[in-house]
């Protein structure tokens, strides 16, 4: 299902957290649970793979995550501030010392002028210290491709964060 390399690059990433004992979980909307399932991939992942969150209706992301509502009518589900809050509450509700949130515009339909196809906005934060965030404009690659492209930018930021 997945690219060997994307593959090797997601293994590299477990034997880091599990030599730092880090465990991790995913809060996802667009990527429908794609990144829990690039990790969960490789054998031996239940060691690092604390849970992952499927959250792609806005119920969803305050039931599940505690997503505050007014966050999501100010400024929408695909958002810094909802990406944001997305991996805060991940690690609210989860054992996890590593959380990657993922919320977007996959398409076909559903862009904006202001939100086109392709947006996604990421966030990742460890348990301690600082939130990052970055937001994407992938463009109008298609469904998969955008989908495809969140994951593998959801996987550089946990790198990131683990390291």
């Amino acid at each position: 299902m997945f690219a060997p390399a994307l593959i090797e690059r997601a293994a590299a990433l477990l034997t880091l957290c599990r030599e730092r004992g880090l465990k991790l979980a995913t809060a996802e909307s667009c990527t429908g649970g794609l990144v829990a399932g690039l990790l969960t991939e490789i054998a031996g992942s239940s060691a690092v793979v604390e849970r992952g969150f499927v959250v792609y209706s806005n119920l969803a992301k305050q039931e599940m995550l505690g997503v505050p509502e007014e966050t999501l009518v100010r400024w929408g589900a695909v958002s810094d501030a909802t990406a944001r809050a997305m991996a805060e509450g991940a690690l609210a509700h989860s054992a996890a010392d590593l959380a990657v949130a993922v919320t977007g515009i996959a398409g076909p339909d559903g862009g904006t002028a202001t939100k086109p196809v392709g947006l996604v906005h990421f966030a990742a934060a460890r348990r301690g210290g600082p939130v990052v965030a970055l937001e994407r404009r992938f463009g109008p690659l298609g469904r998969g491709a955008i989908r495809l492209a969140a994951v593998e930018t959801a996987l550089e930021m946990l790198e990131a964060a683990a390291d």
